[in-house]
């Protein structure tokens, strides 16, 4: 069932566990995602870019995803992930999505809270929940940035702009890592603790487990995952027989392994049985 933002992350919210966002590309990412969400019993986000908004293929994506969201047996909420700006956002808007994530980020923090603010407020009248960013979560490529979001300029964020989740940085970064982060687990604590709203761990590929469960003990509420899905379904693609050319027999082995991947999150999370 299509649930929106706010509704999906209440649960975890009050519960103590956290939903899994996975970013999809196609249909058969949506389908090994969904088949392990329905097999798990567990609530999931499936997120897709920015730039497939912008570049018109959620267009051809998003009915996929909504289909799959409307029929399936458990909570899912379709998302935006790291809006670039209001045209992503109206452009996911048009196209279904039930959650919206804004990126304003590199900004100074005034026009941060601003920017973020307005797409709240328009968002809001259409009751889809809009997660915001504080404190610029960069690419792993370049290193982790030990310079974490600061707790009052979280509260006044979450205060000022009214978002239903905050991405923080927090020791994370997008891709994958030269070495394993390390996550600033207090600082965790001390924002949910400070803002009293969900949470939100961006770079969740590669981060090991126990410092995953250790943040959504902390109070973390979604964890997002892209790389590594990204790997799990290109890694059994390159392993295919190229004598198989029927394409719908030929992606089975890769949708199989998107929904193997899922599965784990879901179980690390504490997602399974939620629905």
């Amino acid at each position: 069932m299509l649930v929106n933002l706010q509704t999906i992350l209440k649960d975890a919210y009050d519960k103590g566990y956290a939903v899994p966002a996975f970013n999809v590309y196609n249909m058969e990412t949506v389908m090994g995602v969904i088949s392990a969400a329905q097999e798990a019993e567990s609530p999931v986000i499936l997120q897709f870019y920015s730039r497939l908004a912008t570049t018109g293929i959620a267009e051809y994506l998003l009915p996929v995803v909504l289909h799959a969201a409307h029929s399936a047996s458990v909570p899912v909420c379709v998302h935006l992930d790291h809006g670039s700006g209001f045209d992503a956002a109206a452009i996911a808007v048009k196209n279904g999505a039930s959650g919206i994530m804004v990126d304003f980020s590199t900004l100074d923090f005034e026009s941060n809270v601003a920017n973020t603010a307005k797409a709240v407020e328009i968002c809001s009248a259409l009751n889809i929940g809009v997660e915001g960013e504080l404190g610029h979560i960069g690419v792993a490529a370049e290193g982790v940035s030990e310079q974490y979001t600061e707790v009052k300029d979280a509260v006044e964020f979450a205060k000022r702009t009214g978002v239903s989740a905050l991405a923080v940085m927090v020791g994370t970064a997008h891709g994958r890592y030269k070495k394993a982060p390390v996550l600033a687990i207090e600082r965790i604590r001390e924002i949910r603790e400070a803002t009293k709203i969900p949470l939100v761990l961006h770079g969740g590929s590669g981060v090991p487990d126990d410092q995953v469960k250790a943040a959504i003990k902390a109070g973390i509420c979604k964890v997002n995952f892209g790389t590594d899905l990204c790997y799990s379904f290109l890694d059994k693609i390159f392993e295919t027989d190229r004598k198989t050319v029927a394409i719908d027999l030929f992606m089975r082995g890769p949708t199989d392994a998107v929904k193997a991947f899922a599965l784990d999150k879901i179980r690390l999370l504490g997602a399974e049985n939620r629905a």
